[in-house]
């Protein structure tokens, strides 16, 4: 197969479909990881009534909770939304980190990071409906195991009718003040480290330049970054979607990112910031490799078959 030349293989409007399918097809398999996640991050949190439930001790023991609670199918909550929202948000950061590259921006000192960080802070935007609706979704369960609030949405569809219903357009993107720094670090992040250890691999003369096996290593380091640098934004954006709303669409809990972030760490400690960090991790790990590597070779192919 023919090796891509280094710059941007393929033209930004084929980089948008090819991101966004790679990481939808790492989704598939990490979702559950992420359900397990959202709850992880919830627990703890005051809820109405004055309590502090905390029903999950670990990635393991949560994971056969909502196994027991809500069958099989309770680890996939959230799929359609989280697959809306990985397509959306990944395809705009991935279209737009590719036109970065064409034009050799990531060439210049900063610019992989500068790259990523705008590309991902766009895609945040977008995707930002999607991913309320997910953590919605993925925090609903039954009263014996619930956290956070519980927003009772019945699907896909009846959770945006309902939100915009009672909020409006503007409600849709309630908590977008939290996603956009979340993607934004874990954008540049990812796609400066990737490339980065990309080419570091390639000098290690580990595997043959062509490998698929240099996208999986550079994706491998890459996601220890990821979820070091993103936790601590991951845990604020989960409570600010997943919080309940007064009739004129303010949070009843948080009033903004800095407000979460500063309450979180007087009412529950500094280290809460990293709640769920280890299924964060084994989200993130997982999800970044497969995305990376399933992006890296989507592009070789669709290099390889326009060449042909």
């Amino acid at each position: 197969m023919a090796t891509p030349p280094p710059g941007a293989p393929v033209s930004p409007p084929v980089d948008l479909v090819l991101g966004a399918a790679a990481c939808c097809m790492a989704c598939v398999f990490t979702n559950p990881l992420e359900v397990v996640k959202t709850r992880l991050q919830l627990q703890g949190e005051l809820r109405s009534r004055g309590s502090y439930p905390r029903h999950y001790r670990g990635v393991l023991q949560a994971m056969l909770a909502v196994g027991r609670a809500d069958g099989l199918r309770g680890l996939q909550k959230g799929l359609t939304a989280a697959l809306l929202y990985q397509g959306l948000m990944n395809g705009v950061r991935f279209y737009l980190y590719s036109h970065a590259q064409g034009s050799g921006l990531t060439e210049q000192p900063g610019g992989n990071v500068a790259a990523g960080a705008a590309a991902g802070a766009l895609g945040a935007f977008v995707g930002s409906p999607a991913y309320l609706v997910k953590t919605h979704l993925q925090a609903q369960t039954v009263a014996a195991i619930a956290v956070g609030h519980q927003h009772n949405h019945q699907s896909v569809s009846s959770a945006f009718e309902t939100i915009y219903r009672k909020q409006g357009v503007l409600g849709l993107w309630r908590g977008v003040n939290g996603a956009v720094p979340r993607v934004m670090v874990g954008s540049a992040v990812q796609l400066a480290t990737f490339a980065n250890a990309k080419d570091w691999v390639k000098k290690q003369k580990w595997f043959p330049d062509d490998s698929w096996l240099v996208p999986l290593a550079g994706g491998m380091i890459s996601s220890v970054g990821v979820a070091v640098a993103m936790t601590p934004f991951d845990v604020v954006s989960t409570r600010l979607y997943n919080q309940p709303v007064d009739v004129a669409g303010r949070g009843r809990l948080y009033r903004g990112f800095l407000d979460c972030f500063l309450k979180i760490a007087h009412k529950e400690g500094v280290m809460a910031l990293y709640k769920g960090l280890v299924p964060a991790y084994v989200r993130l790990g997982p999800h970044t490799i497969l995305s990376l590597l399933f992006w890296e070779e989507l592009r070789k192919m669709t290099y390889y078959y326009q060449h042909q």
